[in-house]
């Protein structure tokens, strides 16, 4: 019985946690807006997120990710093949310009490019 419950509990855990990999299109999606609304108003993106709207969807988000999407591209597209799907950002280049990602080759901390 022990060996039975034990097998369960590393096969929840094993369920759980590869939940949490993903490609996260609902949080990054909440993301996007969050940039979006950013380029166009900073006074109302920073009152939304002292509110806290951002802060409370950002959280929703990851919770519809760990047990929707995510769990779906990792049991039924990406464990079995082995290459993840990705997750393409939209792309808002406000007035003032832009960052780089910094993972990107030769982007550089706090330079804004135009």
């Amino acid at each position: 019985m022990r060996k039975w419950a034990f097998g369960l509990v590393l096969l929840l855990c094993g369920v759980f946690t590869s939940c949490s990999a993903g490609p996260q299109q609902l949080r990054r999606t909440v993301d996007d807006w969050d940039m979006k609304l950013y380029t166009q108003s900073p006074w109302l993106n920073a009152a939304l997120h002292v509110i806290p709207v951002i802060p409370i969807t950002e959280g929703l988000s990851y919770i519809g990710d760990f047990f929707v999407t995510n769990a779906y591209h990792f049991w039924v597209k990406d464990a079995w093949d082995g290459k993840g799907t990705g997750f393409k950002h939209a792309e808002y280049l406000g007035e003032d310009g832009y960052l780089e990602s910094l993972l990107l080759d030769g982007s550089k901390f706090l330079e804004v490019k135009k």
